[in-house]
């Protein structure tokens, strides 16, 4: 299956854009979207993954990868749903996480082989919302998950905060 990847490069630039986890703070966050703005569609169904790099303080947007074939989310899939699945997969290397409307359980269990962290949203929600609170946990206290995240990829993290959590 091919993907068709967009990517802003900046004026100046030559190079193409790394794909590995960015060291010092940063992580790649993928959301699947229809409307670039919303997290509002189904792993398997997702016309457009929006992949943002994050920090605490800033983030900005990475790349668009989009799909031509792409499921009718009624939980039944296609003879071709198996390579939908992995190309949707292939495509996260290097994103730390994955904020989905929805994800079954055989896909979500691959894209944690896969070294991502699948986090499914109740409802949905626009991506400057999710991209806000995910900043407010790096900054804070974060959850263990999100803390083994950040120290992957170089974040700052005080370890000093979570000596209580082990007593």
């Amino acid at each position: 299956m091919a993907v068709r990847t967009l990517r802003l490069v900046e004026e100046g630039d030559s190079v193409m854009l790394d794909r590995r986890p960015v060291k010092g703070g940063h992580m790649r966050v993928a959301f699947t979207t229809s409307d670039m703005k919303t997290v509002n569609a189904h792993f398997a169904g997702a016309k457009t993954i929006a992949v943002y790099e994050i920090s605490q303080d800033d983030s900005r947007f990475v790349e668009a990868l989009q799909f031509e074939n792409k499921s009718g989310e009624e939980g039944k899939h296609g003879d071709d749903g198996e390579e939908r699945i992995n190309a949707r997969i292939r495509s996260l290397e290097g994103c730390a996480l994955l904020f989905v409307k929805a994800i079954g359980g055989p896909a979500a269990a691959k894209v944690v082989r896969a070294n991502v962290h699948p986090i499914k949203l109740p409802q949905e929600e626009t991506i400057a919302d999710v991209i806000e609170r995910v900043q407010g946990m790096m900054k804070g206290n974060p959850p263990p998950w999100l803390r083994k995240i950040m120290l992957q990829t170089g974040g700052q993290v005080d370890e000093m905060a979570f000596m209580d959590d082990e007593e």
